[in-house]
Parts: structure tokens; C-alpha cells; sequence
């Protein structure tokens, strides 16, 4: 999607590049939701969780997939809803029809399960959670939009944040799947969040690869090859790169990434810079409306948290 814009920019909406990658991209997002909701479902309910859990997915990006009439879909959030409770259903089922016969384990995986479970899903995706979370992703774009200045600045710096936290873990996904959430609800258009989330994921490993290089004492021989590769992943948005040094020293990589992550967040709301693509990092660049403040933004926010990192770390012992 992040590439289609770029020939959309440069060879014109009717081409037939832009044509292609956009349609291929858009196919792809739309298995997202989906995707993420049937394999929440397996995590929990293993293989027969699987289709409703897909269903159930699928169900949250549709508007019409309820009783109520709503503009907007349950989005990622129902999703994450219905990949919970259809796993949890499943586990249910296993229970109520724990006392069945052997010979009928078969069907019970073939067919009571799914079956049963794709109806309660679909029941409870009707009647409760889309018309919940369709609300409330009409209030939540309601409220965005009223935003100022201000109030943009401190989401930002929050959302930034929280991907530097856990680095891919739930405070990263939980930050991701709200910006990535009002990016689908707009149509695609309203990245302004996508900005922060992207900038803030970015930090860390650009801060390890800054430190390393800078700060070669503070880091054994290993840590510096590895800190090279972060370059590559911190401008393509891989915040995981970071993840093996804040396993072994959490409290200097995360603490100096959630400072940089923090700042660079800030400066992308105060700059109002808008990221309309849902990844891609240094790539997304050639799309945001604000070139010059994306790029002030990361490289404020990366040589901030690599200077306290560098400063902050101790001398590795093998170097001491």
C-alpha cells in the first residue's frame, strides 16, 4: 500500500503500477482483522477455534454485520474481542461435550466445534460486539477530530511511548491497533496517529544502532555487529530488533527508548505530520505531508534516547 502511494504520487492514479500494488495491498490488509482474530482464537481454543475465530474477525470489518445500523465497523478492537471469545467458546464446547463417547472425538473436532462455534460467534458478533465497538469507534474518531493542539501533542507523546515500552509486546500492539484502527475507520486517510506510532517504533532500535557506534565501550564485540542490523530495522519500523538488548538490560534500553519515543511522538503531532500508510518506516516518507518534521522528528527522537542510552550504560566487561 506504502509503495502504491508512491507511484499514485508520481505516475498518476490510473496507472497501471499504482493500480496493481494498491489492489494487492488492499487485499492484504483486508485478511488483518481477520487473521489476527482466528489465530488469538487457536492461542486459546487450538485448531477448532480457528474458523470462527476467522468469521468473527471478518464479521468486525463489516458495518452491516449487525442489527444496528452503524457507519462504522468494529474495527481492530472487535476484532481482538472476537478472537478472545471465539477461542473461549471453543474451550467451552470441549467442556460440555468432555463426557461424549471416544469414537465420536472425531466429529466433535470436525464439526460440533466449528459448527456450534461459528453460530455463538456469530450471535454474539450480531447482537453485542459489533454495535458496541461500532460506537465506540464513532466516538473515539468523534473525539480525535476535536482534538487541539495540545491534547494531539500528549497523545502522541503516549502512543510513541508505549511502543518503546515492550517493543512488540501488548503495549506496542495495544498502541499499534489504535492508530492503525482510526487509520482504517478514515478510509485510509487520517495518519496522524500512524505518525507517532511509526516514529515511536522506530526509536529503539535506531538508538541501539547509535549508542553501539558511538559508545563502543559501553557494548561487547557481539552487541556492535548486532547494533549494525539495527540501522535496517529501526528505518524500516522493526522495533523487535531492540528486543535482545532490553532482554538482558532492560532498564537503559527501555528507559532510553521510551525518552526518545516520547520526544519524536511529541514533534509529529506538532508538526502535524501524517503518515497515510499502515508500515514501512523510511519508506512512508515519500507519502507524509510533512517530509521535513518526519525526519526532524526521528532524528531528534533517535539521537536523544542514543545519547542517554550511551551516556547512562555502563562499560560492558569485557571492555572495562
Amino acid at each position: 500500500m506504502a509503495i502504491s502511494f508512491i507511484f499514485e504520487r508520481y505516475a498518476g492514479a490510473h496507472s497501471g503500477l499504482f493500480t496493481f500494488t494498491n489492489n494487492l495491498g488492499n487485499y492484504a490488509f483486508s485478511f488483518l482483522v481477520p487473521v489476527l482474530a482466528a489465530y488469538i482464537a487457536v492461542s486459546i481454543g487450538d485448531r477448532p477455534a480457528l474458523m470462527p475465530g476467522f468469521v468473527g474477525g471478518w464479521m468486525a470489518t463489516l458495518t452491516a454485520a449487525s442489527f444496528v445500523k452503524a457507519q462504522n465497523p468494529a474495527g481492530f478492537l472487535g476484532g481482538l474481542v472476537a478472537g478472545f471469545v471465539a477461542g473461549w467458546m471453543v474451550v467451552g464446547l470441549k467442556k460440555l461435550f468432555a463426557n461424549m463417547p471416544h469414537s465420536l472425538d472425531g466429529m466433535k473436532t470436525i464439526l460440533i466445534y466449528p459448527v456450534i462455534g461459528l453460530a455463538l460467534i456469530g450471535l454474539v458478533m450480531f447482537f453485542i460486539v459489533n454495535p458496541i465497538f461500532a460506537a465506540i469507534n464513532g466516538a473515539l474518531i468523534g473525539a480525535l477530530e476535536s482534538m487541539g493542539t495540545g491534547n494531539a501533542i500528549l497523545v502522541g507523546t503516549i502512543l510513541a511511548a508505549m511502543m518503546s515500552i515492550d517493543m512488540g509486546g501488548p503495549f506496542n500492539k495495544a498502541a499499534y491497533t489504535f492508530a492503525i484502527g482510526i487509520y482504517s475507520a478514515s478510509n485510509y486517510t487520517d495518519g496522524r496517529w500512524m505518525a507517532a506510532v511509526m516514529v515511536g517504533g522506530m526509536i529503539p532500535p535506531l538508538a541501539i544502532a547509535l549508542a553501539s557506534t558511538f559508545f563502543p565501550k559501553k557494548f561487547t564485540e557481539q552487541e556492535r555487529q548486532s547494533g549494525i542490523s539495527n540501522y535496517a530495522l529501526g528505518l524500516t519500523f522493526i522495533t523487535e530488533g531492540a528486543i535482545p538488548f532490553a532482554a538482558t538490560d532492560p532498564v537503559h534500553i527501555i528507559g532510553s527508548s521510551v525518552i526518545g519515543s516520547a520526544i519524536a511522538g511529541a514533534l509529529t503531532q506538532l508538526f502535524r505530520v501524517n503518515v497515510p500508510a499502515p508500515h514501512g518506516g523510511i519508506v512512508a516518507l515519500a507519502l507524509t505531508n510533512q517530509k521535513v518534521g518526519f525526519l526532524v522528528s526521528l532524528i531528534v527522537g533517535a539521537v536523544v534516547a542514543g545519547l542517554i542510552l550511551g551516556i547512562w550504560r555502563p562499560v560492558a566487561k569485557e571492555n572495562a
